[in-house]
Order: C-alpha cells, then structure tokens, then sequence
C-alpha cells in the first residue's frame, strides 16, 4: 500500500508518516520499483499502535521505547502519566477558575485585570502578612471577586488574616452569603466553624436567614455560633439552641448573656406608652420573654438534667424578667441541691434589690 493510500485510510497525514519514519518509528517494509514507498498489513497495524498510545499522552521517544524494547514495563509509565494528567488539570482548573474571578469583577480595562490579578496573587501567597494586607485592599478602589474572598476565608487558618478576610466579606454585600452557607457542609470541620463565623459577621437578612438554617445543622460548633448571633439580633428561634448549649456547657456564659439580651429589650417596656402599631411586636416580645423562662424552668425539672447544669440554668434566669423566672427562682432557693439553692438565694436578693 503507498503512503497517500495509508494516510487516507488511518487519519495520519504523508507528512507525519514521513516524521515517524524519519525518527526511525515505522519503516515502510518496501519500495516499488519506482522507488515509492511501500507499506505491509504490520506497518498499518504499527501506524494504528503509535496513535493508540499517542492518543494516551506518551511522547514520540517513549512510543518508541514501548513498542520496540522487549523489556519496556507499561505500569511505570502509565502511573507517571497519570500524574502528569492530574498536575496538568490542576493547572487548567486553576487558570480557569481565575479567569471566572476576573470575569466576575468585571474589569473596565486591562488595569482593572492587572489589580485583580494582583489581589488574587496576593490572596494567595504563603505570607501571612501579604494575605492580610490583600483583605484589607479590598477597603479601596480594588475590584474584589467575592468568590476569591470566600474560599480565602474558609482555608485561612491564621486568626488575624481570617479577621480581616471577615471584615472584608462583611463589606462586600449579600454576594458572599450563599457561598459561606455552602461551607457549612463542609466534611472539614474547621471549614463549618469558619463559614458559619463568617456569616456571623455579615449583615443583613439573607445573612440571618442562613444563620437561621444553621441551627438544623449536625454540627454542635456550628449551631452554636448561629444561635449566639442570632440570639443578639432578636431571633426567638436561637432560645432551643441557646438553652442547649447551656446544659451542655459550651459557651455557656455566652449563650446566658444572649438568653439576657433577647429578654432584656421587652423589660422596661410599656404597652400603653408606646405607640399602637408597635403594640403587636411588644406582644411577640412578651411570648419571647415567656419561652426563655418556660424553656429553663423545664430544662431545670427535666430528670436527665445533671446537677451542674441546673447550677448553670439557674444563673441563667438571673436576667430573664417576668413572674416566671422570679418564681422558679423562689422554688429553686429551697432546692434539695444546696449549690442551686445558694444560687438561686442569691439571685433573688440581687432581683429584688433592683
């Protein structure tokens, strides 16, 4: 068969056929007597060997070596090629996830690239000091892709640049909010611990909305941040969480103050002072108030509820206003457990000294 009936039939061009023959690849097996050349059935079945493994990713010289050295092991070379593959689609994944970020800045011009290209270096270096002073650019005429912001602040290990990456969130709107909830899902545990610190920083309504997702969340760390945030923005759905933490003593003493914050807007209110359209907001209020005082009272009768845990649901009514929380504390200063009873004694004398 001649070369111009081989190329058509295996897709590879004269001209690369003469290539392979001039790297010593494939020798045709003859010539005519024109002194054309020559190719048998073995030289097409070589042709379709060499683009078999070309199609794989071997260069020329270890095509070569495959096919002609006897002892040549495939296992190494595969492995090795493997690798390759996985470096070289890191490499387009990261250029590409780049190029999203630029696009998503929307540059006006080529200096508008250029900064972003920079803040994104910087963003990314191994200097502590440089990725904070990148988070806190982001306060000036630098374009921020906010995505970029998001994955540096669920990485960032160091509190201070973490800080500053929060701030910088915090600034940038309601764009990174969906972002930082997807985080929560994290299989990392110290990923859910940082997007769910960071969507305590953002403001905003989609930000608590998130927060208010977060107290279904498997993660005891996670819910707690959520509901310790939630709980200074006025949220009643934070009391269940916030009692368990109690109970459970981690931040105890925080979910306490949030407990006190969330009784505390409705103590010095007055229905008839304000004005009537309030009047339905004081009301909800009021039923706040009620399940903060309702809800320690059951934790504090509950059997499983261990005795320092009833000291620390008994500090907690401490702030909480309303009859609810002044009786069971009166009930509690005569308490079979002397540590409650002391505390609750206590907190009665500073209750009615007020």
């Amino acid at each position: 068969m001649l070369i111009g009936e081989v190329a058509r039939r295996s897709g590879v061009s004269a001209r690369m056929l003469r290539h392979y023959e001039s790297l010593g690849l494939l020798r045709p097996s003859g010539r005519t007597g024109s002194g054309y050349r020559e190719y048998s059935g073995d030289d097409i079945r070589r042709i379709f060997h060499i683009e078999s493994l070309r199609s794989l990713g071997l260069s020329l010289r270890e095509i070569g070596r495959a096919l002609d050295d006897p002892g040549f092991a495939p296992s190494a070379l595969v492995d090795d090629l493997i690798r390759q593959t996985h470096e070289r689609i890191a490499a387009e994944t990261e250029l590409l996830t780049r190029l999203r970020r630029i696009d998503a800045a929307e540059p006006a011009d080529w200096e508008d690239v250029l900064q972003v290209v920079a803040f994104l270096q910087a963003l990314g270096s191994k200097s502590a000091a440089a990725r904070q002073r990148a988070a806190l650019s982001s306060a000036g005429e630098v374009l921020v892709p906010v995505e970029a912001l998001v994955e540096a602040v669920l990485r960032e290990s160091e509190p201070n640049v973490a800080g500053a990456l929060r701030w910088a969130l915090a600034r940038s709107g309601d764009d990174g909010t969906a972002l930082l909830a997807e985080g929560l899902g994290s299989p990392v545990a110290a990923v859910r611990e940082r997007a769910v610190q960071s969507l305590a920083e953002m403001p905003g309504d989609e930000a608590t909305a998130r927060l208010r997702d977060a107290l279904a969340n498997p993660d005891a760390v996670v819910r707690g941040h959520a509901a310790l945030t939630l709980g200074t923005r006025g949220v009643a759905e934070a009391i269940p969480e916030l009692i368990d933490m109690i109970v459970a003593g981690r931040n105890d003493t925080d979910a306490a103050d949030a407990l006190s914050m969330l009784a505390s807007d409705t103590a010095t209110v007055d229905p008839t002072a304000v004005d009537p359209t309030a009047v339905d907001q004081i009301a909800m209020d009021q039923i706040a108030v009620d399940q903060i005082a309702t809800g320690l009272v059951d934790r504090l009768a509950h059997d499983t509820t261990e005795a320092p845990a009833r000291v620390r649901l008994t500090q907690a009514l401490a702030d909480i206003p309303g009859s609810t929380a002044s009786d069971a504390l009166v009930e509690l200063s005569q308490d079979g457990d002397r540590a409650v009873a002391v505390t609750a004694t206590y907190l009665l004398r500073l209750r009615n000294a007020r």
